[in-house]
């Protein structure tokens, strides 16, 4: 079997952190852009988390940059397996005695929403966006927080299909409201070893369904 060439590591203590995602990566190339695309999330920046942000870059001149680049094509067109890297995420998080889940902590339910021009992204609509405290053109997401008020662990996500991308709108088989959407995240964080003694949210969330499907 040939050896795997060895990977520029990522700053201070974070390799040894990288490094133990480098099995679900089949590449170099995909090694070194997670390891640019954690340093990007982690490290100190001045503005918002943007591409070029995440690279070290200029905004919009530095779009064209060597690694603004490399990175626009590990997050959109290299294939792994998101869903993989984010179980494996837990899974340490998990192993670890500081910051192993317990029954006690609870499940932080929420929607985060960003602004969208335009029609022809997937999932965008005009819909409410907390964030900005409006309703815009955006898309939302659906997200759980795992936490005991001491660590903050955030579990799963995801997007929020608004009802008019449904050929039956509302009424489509397909659709699914945001409180469904919650309760399965509710149901996967639990089945992922995050325990809870409840789940908490807004009203919005509450009044429409009951979150943590009972116990066969």
């Amino acid at each position: 079997m040939t050896a795997r060439r060895p990977c520029p590591p990522a700053p201070g203590p974070l390799e040894d952190y990288a490094a133990q995602f480098d099995h679900l990566f089949f590449s170099l190339a995909q090694r070194r852009g997670f390891r640019e695309y954690l340093t990007g999330l982690l490290a100190p920046r001045e503005r918002n988390k943007t591409l070029t942000c995440l690279a070290g870059a200029e905004p919009v001149a530095g779009a064209r940059t060597a690694g603004a680049q490399r990175l626009q094509f590990f997050l959109s067109e290299s294939p792994w397996e998101a869903e993989q890297v984010n179980d494996r995420r837990l899974e340490l998080l998990r192993e670890q005695a500081a910051t192993a889940p317990h029954d006690g902590g609870v499940i932080v339910i929420d929607d985060s929403g960003d602004r969208k021009d335009g029609t022809a992204t997937a999932r965008v609509g005009r819909q409410w966006l907390g964030r900005y405290g409006k309703t815009d053109n955006g898309i939302v997401t659906v997200t759980t927080v795992w936490t005991d008020g001491r660590v903050y662990h955030p579990l799963h996500a995801t997007p929020y299909t608004p009802a008019h991308h449904f050929a039956r709108d509302r009424s489509d088989p397909a659709f699914r409201r945001k409180p469904q959407l919650a309760a399965a995240l509710a149901a996967r964080g639990k089945q992922a070893g995050f325990g809870c003694r409840t789940v908490v949210t807004d009203c919005a969330y509450l009044s429409q369904q009951r979150l943590v499907p009972r116990a066969a």
